[in-house]
């Protein structure tokens, strides 16, 4: 088992929770998926996102534009002018406040 702390962290998109900074990646071995310590950007929670729900944050200057999770999840479940299917996105985590 390894963990690494990620400097500087790297801005991510986790299916089914938002954007956020992932600050650190826990590996348990070539059985396990990397796991994503992340900072969630709306709700300031710290979330353990294992690799598969884990995208890149579009990044105009390096040619890298959203991710199709991160695309249909901005536009929620309804039809989007993109021309692909519309795929199920759990809604982001609210805040305990409002």
């Amino acid at each position: 088992m390894s963990f690494s702390q990620l400097d500087p962290p790297i801005p991510v998109f986790v299916i089914g929770k938002g954007r956020g900074s992932a600050f650190a990646v826990i590996d348990y071995g070539p059985e396990h998926n990397l796991i994503w310590v992340t900072a969630m950007d709306e709700t300031g929670e710290i979330w353990c996102a294992p690799n598969p729900t884990v995208r890149m944050q579009a990044n105009w200057t390096m040619g890298r534009l959203k991710s199709r999770a991160e695309h249909h999840a901005m536009t929620a479940v309804a039809p989007c002018s993109c021309g692909k299917e519309t795929i199920e996105v759990p809604p982001t985590v609210s805040s305990p406040t409002g």
